[in-house]
């Protein structure tokens, strides 16, 4: 095994999961890693949770199929609870090598009112964490995409 033995991939079901599946094949490919996709339900009434374990099982299902064909071991957990807390305790819990996400690229001040599961997760994980920055609309001159998240 390489560096990365386990790799763990949260995803949350939008456009952005192409760019950390994308990624992380490559990367879990080079290393030999299994990867192990996460998808946090998060819900507050049960008819809530129905609808939210089966987008999970659906973008997992989806994830795990465009991994697979790119010969990657990898597994699928669905957890329900707050994003952030959820991902740490399951990067524990796997023996996480590496979290791999990616970010919707929202700016420092959304960040500030509005929290942000990357920067929680920066500052209360100890498994190094790989931020990749979802390719959205258009990009500034120069290359930069604006904001930081």
């Amino acid at each position: 095994m390489g560096i990365y033995a386990r790799i763990l991939v949260p995803l949350d079901g939008t456009d952005v999961d192409d760019a950390v599946l994308d990624h992380v094949a490559g990367l879990a490919e080079a290393c030999g890693s299994e990867v192990v996709l996460l998808r946090v339900a998060h819900y507050h009434t049960r008819d809530e949770r129905a609808h939210e374990e089966e987008e999970a099982r659906h973008c997992l299902a989806s994830a795990e199929a465009k991994l697979r064909g790119k010969n990657v071991v990898v597994r699928t957990v669905i957890a329900g609870g707050e994003p952030a807390d959820v991902i740490r305790e399951q990067a524990a819990a796997i023996d996480a090598d590496l979290i791999a996400m990616a970010t919707h690229g929202h700016g420092t001040l959304s960040r500030v009112f509005l929290g942000s599961v990357a920067d929680k997760l920066r500052h209360s994980s100890d498994v190094p964490l790989l931020l990749i920055r979802a390719r959205t609309g258009g990009r500034r001159p120069g290359g930069g995409g604006g904001g930081d998240d």
